[in-house]
């Protein structure tokens, strides 16, 4: 232990000396004990102290270190010249001159990392003084301060790499590319934490006047859009997605197309409450089913459009069964099937054939939040989509109203094509869609695209639309197509034309008053 300042004069530049500071004090004493035996002397304050000397080490506080007391609650205990002037000082001839003049002692490990200022302020009733206290003052910039002074200085932040930190001291320490990899984390670390701070006064506000985020990577993916982009999956610092949570207990690895298009599966089959399953190709869906149990829903949902179904992305709300397995082996591959779990003789069933099927089981989707899209020099910001499915915001503006499977048709309808990309036209009959027309510039050939691939299917269906119908000709096409009901935002100047249109056909027409453009 170090003493007066005269005993820091005799050791410095003998005995190396660790600050040590945590939060997270997972690891903590081992890692002290590591380096007890290689030599060093241990510097801490607070509750690290405090662990360190229940544990039996010998440890020195930072306020007899500086001969400075702990003042202002703790607010006031790192922030010294002896402390700062010991991590900041280059191991040159002048600033150990000046050093020794001033009796500090060179400090050659900082460990630190920071208050749980994100955990606290995740919780819903943590008052503002609370979360002021748990903004780190004092760790960040003895974080800093070590990392600017790498060369001379190890710092560590993450529990993670002591173990592999006391192997490299124990041949001499970090060589500078190890030092360079340590304290890039640590400026990552404090930035994710000035992040946290900022996005917690930004509290309810969708656009706020600049975004701070931080994104860890997650895990590397199999490649890009196409093969010859690298790709990789980051993880928003702090949260975490369903993804996070997802087991892959089959198939090859995943690419950026491969959890694009799961995702909207996922989410889009979420969306019900029943049994229902819903397969994408492209980013679109191409079949949506309900039905009493979870086979059922599948079938139905493949039926809408086998062709396009090949390849695609299956996503079930309910546990995979052996029948569902047997459906989908019979059908034409697909490249992922996500479910919420798989029933044994199911796993095994799918595990002995077409090797690069991935199968994925996963928790929920977390509700959504705001989206960027890149854009030259930036982004574009948003917030999330809102699909509205009250009913007493909808208004039926025809002399036939919807009967109650109608009505069914019309939810689920409008579900898919609010997560259909524009120009969307989905027909749906019975509790599933049996027609999606997507991504037409011209509303007639998304109804045109929607009527073809139902052949017949939609007779007595209904017809949603992503936005209003300019004309009538698209409400047209929907009586042509068979539908008895038809769901879309209104708001056309020749909103009269299309109401006579579909007055004149005996359809029911809704307004829902939202538009669902998706690009």
């Amino acid at each position: 232990m170090v003493g007066d300042g005269l005993d820091r004069v005799l050791d410095w530049g003998v005995m190396p000396t660790a600050l040590l500071s945590v939060s997270d004090k997972t690891g903590l004493v081992a890692f002290a004990r590591g380096l007890l035996d290689l030599g060093y002397r241990l510097l801490s304050t607070g509750g690290t102290e405090g662990a360190l000397t229940a544990a039996g080490l010998p440890v020195t506080q930072v306020s007899e270190h500086t001969g400075f007391p702990e003042i202002l609650g703790g607010r006031v205990k790192t922030l010294h010249p002896r402390i700062h002037g010991g991590v900041l000082a280059r191991r040159v001839p002048e600033h150990l001159a000046q050093l020794e003049t001033h009796d500090i002692a060179p400090i050659d490990l900082v460990a630190v990392n920071l208050y749980p200022f994100r955990e606290t302020v995740s919780r819903v009733e943590v008052e503002h003084a609370e979360a002021l206290e748990q903004i780190d003052i004092g760790g960040p910039t003895l974080i800093r301060a070590a990392a600017k002074n790498h060369p001379d200085v190890v710092v560590v932040v993450d529990p993670e790499d002591y173990p592999a930190l006391l192997v490299t001291l124990q041949g001499g320490g970090p060589d500078p590319d190890g030092r360079r990899v340590l304290a890039r984390k640590a400026f990552a670390h404090t930035a994710a934490y000035d992040a946290a701070i900022v996005g917690y006064f930004d509290s309810g506000e969708e656009l706020p006047s600049s975004l701070h985020l931080t994104l860890t990577r997650a895990a590397l993916l199999r490649y890009g859009e196409n093969p010859h982009q690298q790709a990789a999956r980051y993880r928003e610092e702090g949260r975490a997605g369903f993804w996070d949570g997802t087991v892959q207990h089959k198939g090859v690895a995943l690419s950026f197309l491969n959890l694009f298009d799961t995702e909207a599966a996922w989410r889009l089959v979420h969306a019900f409450a029943t049994p229902g399953c819903a397969i994408i190709k492209h980013a679109n869906p191409c079949g949506m089913a309900l039905g009493d149990d979870i086979e059922t829903a599948y079938r139905r949902a493949f039926a809408c459009d086998p062709k396009s179904a090949f390849g695609g992305v299956v996503a079930l709300n309910r546990a995979l069964t052996p029948g569902t397995a047997t459906a989908l082996m019979s059908n034409p591959k697909a490249d992922v099937v996500i479910a919420p779990g798989y029933l044994p003789e199911a796993l095994e069933l799918l595990r002995t054939k077409r090797k690069n099927m991935r199968l994925l089981e996963a928790p929920p989707p977390s509700p959504a939040g705001r989206q960027l899209r890149r854009v030259d020099g930036g982004f574009l910001v948003q917030g999330p989509a809102r699909l509205t499915l009250d009913r007493s915001q909808w208004q039926v503006v025809t002399e036939a109203s919807p009967n109650d499977g109608q009505w069914r048709d019309l939810e689920l309808a409008w579900t898919v094509c609010a997560a259909t990309q524009s120009n969307a036209v989905v027909l749906a009959a019975d509790g599933r869609a049996v027609g999606v027309g997507a991504g037409q510039q011209s509303r007639v050939d998304a109804g045109d695209l929607a009527a073809r691939k139902a052949a017949g299917r939609a007779q007595g269906g209904a017809c949603a639309s992503d936005a209003f119908y300019p004309f009538r000709d698209g409400l047209d096409a929907a009586a042509a197509a068979g539908c008895k009901a038809v769901i879309q935002p209104g708001g056309s100047i020749r909103d009269p034309e299309v109401i006579a249109a579909a007055n004149e056909h005996g359809m029911a027409m809704v307004f829902t008053g939202e538009r669902h453009f998706r690009h």
